[in-house]
């Protein structure tokens, strides 16, 4: 199996107590890609430490939490990714951004971000495909510049990008959240990670 860090939201539990947490079928998903998932707590120096540890393949960036540009307040969170990618892009190790990970991979590298309709909840097709996806965000991009590759829309929302000068890519809908892994996805985790089942 192959190991990759996961980034996990934070959440106010049992009154005022600050929580990190990970969907759990983000385990499912990724054991079918033949990845094990390595959490990672919300606190750069410690996230860091763990990953030259470990040495992990890569580094997952999960959904959930708005960006504070966006109005969040999981700053933690915010700062430990800017210092995870930091740490990936200067090893050459592949990064991915579902949802929430793809706004942070774009606000990044100074693409705007804006509100858009019809995009929560739901589930809409991508664009010359007769693939359907699920959606659940607010907010997204219409454009890019240089650096991305758009490899996938829904009417003028972007739904997934590529870098085209490291190994980063990120997609808006969430792999673990469908009944049942959809093929593309598995073999785009796979493909990102080096990892087979």
């Amino acid at each position: 199996m192959t190991l990759v860090a996961v980034t996990q939201r934070m959440f106010h539990a049992d009154g005022n107590e600050l929580r990190e947490g990970l969907d759990t079928r983000w385990r499912a998903f990724l054991r079918i890609c033949g990845i094990t998932a390595l959490p990672l707590p919300n606190d750069p120096e410690m996230a860091i430490a763990l990953l030259e540890h470990v040495r992990p393949a890569g580094i997952l960036l999960t959904g959930g939490d708005d960006l504070q540009v966006l109005g969040g307040t999981a700053i933690e969170r915010e700062d430990t990714e800017i210092a995870l990618l930091e740490w990936a892009t200067g090893r050459g190790l592949p990064v991915h951004g579902v949802c929430r990970g793809m706004q942070f991979l774009l606000h990044r590298t100074g693409v705007p971000l804006e509100a858009v309709e019809g995009h929560v909840g739901t589930h809409h097709l991508l664009d010359g495909s007769d693939r359907v996806v699920n959606s659940y965000h607010v907010f997204g991009a219409h454009q890019v510049d240089d650096q991305w590759r758009v490899t996938a829309r829904s009417g003028d929302v972007i739904e997934a990008v590529e870098h085209r000068g490291a190994p980063i890519s990120a997609t808006m809908w969430h792999p673990e959240r469908e009944s049942s892994a959809a093929p593309a996805d598995v073999h785009l985790f796979q493909t990102r990670f080096g990892a087979s089942r």
